[in-house]
């Protein structure tokens, strides 16, 4: 099996992380691999340092012919079984590209966002395209979203996203405290996540100020890059006189490492398509706090691996944190279970149920 990878993103985040993983773990099973990214990005970077074969493009216009013009050659050059698309951007630039190029190809599209397809008739030709043979969800939540605005709904699959549980050995540890001087017995409370909207720190900075008024001993921290909302964060975080009560560590490498020593992740998004930051927490025998947007729930259930609050509601947001500081018992529970519920979220996982849908479109076509 030969497979081309699409990816149109810039930057790392949770996608690319994602399909790195993926990259890896079909290597493992043979399949043979290429994938065309963005000149200059983090996936070409990626790819130089695997060696993985690759192709890149200059990014553009979203509707720009030229990446559409670029897969197209490569299409025609090279015979690939399944070309996946891995963000919205690819795929459009896909459908785009075999419609005026005239070029078949069985065409795969990763779906990792869980709002609505928009009703324009560019989204809804693209989702509905002929070429498109599967539709990967990240979650159950995000296929029920998108399931009325897809005319063949055999096509939507879900296959959750993935880690690398391995990865996850370091024990309980003091380096983040030491590195920004918090005493062992003083809480540590983090939300790992770039600072992008759809994470919503606002509703983090609310709930820490809501904790700090019975608990003012207690720290947080927001470890992740600017998403776009950085500034007004902070901005926030100075208008609440908080200072000196939630840091902005920016973005970071070793989060397997200083996980462990947190106390609680508090995960505050208004939407997440599944948030794979909340396997790493249990992965690192850290209990969860968090909203129950997107495919949140498929990974924390309530009372059981974690406990869950509406969208927005930092006053339950905080009086499940408050809890879970107080009741050694129920974290203790939360943890083992969390341990248990892991199992099924492994990249090796992840990698064998998108091989099987790879292989169901080859059988149908032979």
């Amino acid at each position: 099996m030969k497979v081309l990878h699409f990816s149109s993103a810039r930057t790392w985040r949770g996608g690319e992380q994602q399909i790195a993983y993926l990259l890896e773990e079909l290597k493992l099973l043979d399949v043979e691999q290429e994938v065309l990214c963005v000149t200059g990005s983090k996936m070409e970077a990626f790819c130089l340092s695997h060696h993985f074969p690759f192709s890149t493009y200059k990014k553009g216009p979203s509707i720009s012919p030229l990446p559409g013009l670029k897969l197209a050659s490569i299409l025609k050059n090279k015979t690939f079984d399944i070309v996946h698309l891995h963000d919205a951007h690819s795929h459009s630039f896909a459908c785009i590209g075999i419609t005026l190029f005239g070029i078949k190809a069985p065409l795969v599209l990763s779906r990792r966002v869980d709002f609505p397809i928009k009703k324009s008739f560019l989204s809804q030709w693209k989702y509905n395209h002929s070429s498109i043979k599967a539709i990967i969800c990240v979650s159950h939540f995000i296929k029920m979203v998108i399931k009325n605005d897809i005319k063949e709904q055999a096509k939507i699959k879900v296959v959750h996203s993935g880690i690398d549980i391995g990865r996850f050995r370091f024990s309980k540890n003091d380096k983040l405290r030491s590195e920004y001087n918090i005493p062992s017995q003083t809480p540590l409370i983090v939300n790992v996540a770039a600072i992008a909207p759809h994470k919503d720190l606002f509703t983090f900075v609310d709930t820490a100020a809501l904790i700090l008024q019975s608990r003012p001993e207690v720290k947080f921290m927001i470890i992740g890059g600017d998403g776009g909302k950085e500034s007004e964060i902070r901005t926030y975080i100075r208008q609440k006189n908080l200072q000196d009560n939630i840091i902005l560590t920016g973005f970071r490498r070793d989060i397997p490492e200083i996980l462990p020593g947190i106390d609680i992740f508090l995960f505050t998004s208004k939407t997440e398509g599944l948030g794979t930051s909340l396997l790493d927490a249990l992965a690192c025998r850290v209990p969860i706090v968090a909203t129950a947007a997107g495919g949140i729930p498929e990974i924390v259930e309530h009372e059981k691996t974690g406990l869950l609050a509406p969208v927005k509601d930092a006053a339950q947001l905080a009086r499940q944190v408050l809890r879970l500081l107080k009741d050694q018992a129920l974290r203790d529970q939360l943890i083992e279970n969390g341990s248990k519920k892991l199992e099924s979220f492994s990249r090796t996982q992840t990698a064998k149920e998108t091989l099987k849908i790879y292989q169901l479109i080859l059988d149908m076509r032979s």
